[in-house]
């Protein structure tokens, strides 16, 4: 059967697609937060770790979806979505070739689970879908998995309750291993962490928060769940809700899991940056090492 081996998370800031397009990537500016990436690309290229398909939850950026049309989770079940004019032209990475057969059954899956999904055949995918790949995967010719985008609305309020993201990644678990392919399935929760974009507090990040929230979606999900929305905007900013995504993610590989890797940067492009590579505790690989953090520093250090 399919099984959901990793969870990954990956901000989706443009400004990185920015720097790999320019050049700009190894500069004084960017150059550590590619540092960051390299031990997940390194990780991911190795063949027992590289996933057969990618459910990627990302938040739409009024490219697919505006006003007129607000799913709350939405799954694109066609054969190929091509990457989004944002006003700039698409970028230059290769189009996202889909999974239909996994993306409808999972589709199934979750509206008998009792959650009311809007499925799209047809959908151009933005920075939210193409930077985390470009960030995991780097530039190559093609994508080298099947990749089902996952839209969430954190855009326009109210988006769904970190309850329900836990819950629904649980659900996609569910219905990845009643799949009857034998697949390697990852579930990317994409988006945040602190950061707002606009309005009097432009430019917050709040490390403090930032970091807690990590420690809480690997060792106490739960709970974090719990949290309201007002305290998301409180601390982490207008845009910091962008982190209920992660928990669709954490909600899927198991209730136990092993932190592989964790990266924390701060600031990139006014927001802060983090990664995570997660497994279910049983059949976790070796951790990477060093677990990268802003300067060098670690995790802990950075906690303190």
């Amino acid at each position: 059967m399919a099984r959901v081996t990793t969870g990954i998370t990956s901000s989706h800031i443009p400004a990185l697609g920015a720097a790999m397009q320019t050049g700009t990537w190894n500069n004084d500016y960017w150059g550590p937060v590619f540092a960051g990436y390299q031990p997940i690309r390194d990780w991911i290229a190795r063949p027992e770790n590289t996933p057969d398909v990618v459910v990627l939850v990302y938040n739409d950026h009024a490219s697919a979806f505006d006003m007129n049309i607000i799913p709350t989770f939405a799954i694109g079940c066609g054969e190929r979505f091509k990457p989004a004019d944002e006003g700039w032209g698409p970028r230059p990475v290769p189009d996202v070739i889909g999974h239909p057969d996994l993306a409808w059954h999972i589709a199934q899956s979750l509206i008998l689970d009792d959650f009311d999904m809007c499925i799209f055949n047809q959908m151009d995918v933005d920075h939210g879908c193409t930077v985390p790949l470009s960030m995991i995967f780097g530039e190559p010719e093609a994508w080298p998995c099947k990749v089902i985008p996952f839209p969430v609305n954190v855009v326009t309020y109210p988006p769904p309750s970190g309850r329900r993201c836990f819950n629904l990644g649980d659900s996609i678990r569910a219905a990845v291993e009643s799949f009857p392919e034998d697949l390697n399935v990852h579930v990317w929760g994409t988006g945040g962490m602190s950061h707002q974009l606009q309005g009097p507090r432009a430019g917050l990040i709040n490390k403090e928060f930032d970091l807690a929230f990590i420690e809480a979606l690997i060792n106490d999900p739960e709970t974090l769940s719990l949290k309201p929305h007002i305290e998301y905007l409180r601390e982490s900013g207008s845009e910091g809700i962008e982190l209920v995504m992660w928990l669709i993610m954490r909600g899927a590989p198991s209730e136990r899991v092993r932190d592989l890797y964790r990266f924390y940067h701060i600031p990139a492009s006014n927001t802060a940056l983090g990664a995570l590579i997660l497994q279910p505790e049983e059949t976790a690989g070796e951790p990477l090492n060093p677990r990268v953090v802003m300067s060098g520093k670690s995790f802990a250090q950075a906690a303190e």
